[in-house]
């Protein structure tokens, strides 16, 4: 008889977890698309059955997780994922460390910063502080980038080992910009000069105009966490960058060490 392991049971139908599975990949569908989707684009896009589909997008609208354009019949995301995902920042007891911590940086380099953690072959930026001379006027916060094309990513790819490196890897890593890093030994590559160097860096890579550097915040093992700050190419030489860079590494190793004592993990 197995032993009981104090968890509910979650044993299911298979029709209830497919169900579950379908609603969870298509509000992911809906967030990696800007426009209003139809049913059809849902379709071509899951290839979901048309029935199963269009029982779902009612569910989910009548919910609150979808907006309806009646002119139209398309759906995009309602503000019921908006007060879910805030949720989960309001909840992370790292954030006002975090907070602080950006603050600081910004008022000493002038740039924008930025904390962000990894999910998979993705960073999702959980808090940003604007440099006080930004006209970027759209939040990043809840937004994600593809590790490799990110300074922030490349931060928390060197806490890794190789192979756990090349498994987020099943295709070539995808370019973003013409200076992307598009092979899994340019990543690796970068990933050994992160740990040499103490912070991560790229140069237009994840957007052209900018250069990052980031650094990992070390309270897990390994690193989930980093920051990092936005520096226009125009503005900053490569020496102005390395001085950020070494700032980052202090200021994200003081985190870390906050974060440790104040229990959090």
């Amino acid at each position: 008889m197995p032993e009981p392991t104090g968890l509910p049971e979650l044993a299911a139908e298979p029709s209830g977890v497919k169900s579950a599975r379908r609603t969870v990949e298509l509000l992911e569908t809906f967030a990696a698309q800007d426009a209003w989707l139809s049913l059809s684009d849902l379709h071509a896009r899951t290839g979901f059955p048309r029935s199963s589909l269009h029982g779902l997008l009612r569910t989910l609208y009548e919910a609150g997780w979808l907006e309806a354009d009646p002119g139209t019949a398309r759906y995009r995301l309602g503000v019921r994922a908006l007060i879910c995902g805030t949720a989960y920042l309001d909840r992370d007891p790292a954030i006002p460390f975090a907070t602080e911590a950006l603050e600081t940086v910004r008022e000493r380099t002038g740039f924008t910063a930025h904390y962000a953690r990894r999910d998979g072959a993705e960073v999702v930026y959980l808090e940003t502080r604007e440099s006080r001379h930004s006209t970027h006027l759209v939040s990043r916060v809840g937004r994600t980038l593809p590790v490799h094309a990110t300074a922030l990513g490349k931060a928390l790819l060197a806490e890794l080992t190789q192979g756990e490196i090349s498994e987020l890897f099943t295709e070539a890593p995808r370019a973003l910009t013409p200076n992307t890093v598009t092979s899994l030994e340019g990543v690796l590559a970068e990933c050994e000069v992160t740990r040499q160097r103490g912070y991560a860096a790229e140069v237009e890579e994840g957007t052209l105009g900018v250069r990052c550097v980031a650094a990992v915040v070390p309270y897990r093992i390994p690193g989930t966490d980093a920051i990092s700050c936005s520096l226009p190419v125009d503005q900053v030489t490569d020496a102005q960058a390395e001085q950020v860079g070494e700032l980052l590494a202090e200021t994200a190793t003081e985190l870390g060490q906050r974060l440790r004592r104040a229990g959090i993990r």
